[in-house]
């Protein structure tokens, strides 16, 4: 098996369906897992074939330990190799700090951080030189522009010390992780003709959303050999959100 792997976890829908879309594209043989959206993974899975690679689906819960396991061993027990890891699984809450509960506190950290730590210490243990490791962040892990992002802003925060610190570990490896910051993108659960999307968009420097193809480009050049020089580093892909 001589064709590259990549997973891509949240792929069902939105930026993770683009990500593996655009990985396919370049060659890459594609797992991905999602939790429940099933017409949304069969979809993803057209997509991919119609460009003439392999998928993988597997369907896993991300902010438990088992599944963030499932998907890196279904992985390496279909494929038998692992260069990319796109660590995109997540989800946005929204309320103040005097809103939230414990519940809610440990239910967006076990999906946001312990996942794509706990996928990373897989992934990591099947990856040999050049392997690649993005972690999808959000610009409003450096910036909180609106009440209620407390929890979220916090979790895409983490994310920076994380990918940090394992590019220190793997340094040697010659495995690089870096986190991909997005700013407010066009998707089906977040369009960008809302009067919230156009609030939102007035704290943008250009004013606009982006696009899904503006962060899939991002990942693609960080996984490309021509970005071996890159690790550690958060890249803003936000339209000036954070200028």
């Amino acid at each position: 098996m001589t064709s590259k792997v990549a997973i891509v976890t949240g792929a069902s829908r939105g930026i993770g369906a683009g990500i593996a879309c655009q990985l396919a594209s370049e060659g890459y043989d594609i797992a991905f897992s999602y939790p429940q959206d099933v017409a949304g993974a069969q979809d993803t899975i057209r997509q991919v074939e119609a460009l003439g690679r392999r998928v993988l689906a597997v369907q896993a819960d991300g902010s438990t330990t088992e599944g963030n396991e499932k998907i890196v061993a279904e992985t390496i027990r279909v494929f038998g190799r692992l260069d990319v890891l796109v660590c995109n699984a997540g989800m946005y809450p929204k309320g103040t700090i005097d809103e939230i509960t414990v519940g809610s506190i440990e239910t967006v950290l076990n999906l946001n951080v312990r996942g794509p730590m706990i996928e990373t210490m897989c992934a990591v243990r099947h990856m040999t030189a050049g392997g690649r490791i993005v972690l999808m962040g959000s610009s409003f892990g450096g910036r909180a522009p609106l009440p209620g992002l407390s929890l979220y802003s916090g979790t895409k925060a983490a994310l920076r010390g994380f990918a940090q610190g394992v590019a220190r570990d793997l340094g040697n490896r010659g495995i690089t992780i870096n986190v991909v910051e997005p700013g407010p993108v066009n998707t089906a659960m977040n369009p960008s003709n809302t009067q919230a999307a156009a609030m939102l968009a007035s704290h943008v420097a250009t004013g606009a959303y982006g696009e899904v193809e503006d962060i899939t480009n991002v990942v693609s050049f960080l996984v490309n050999e021509r970005a071996s020089y890159i690790t550690g580093s958060a890249l803003a892909v936000d339209g000036g959100l954070l200028a």
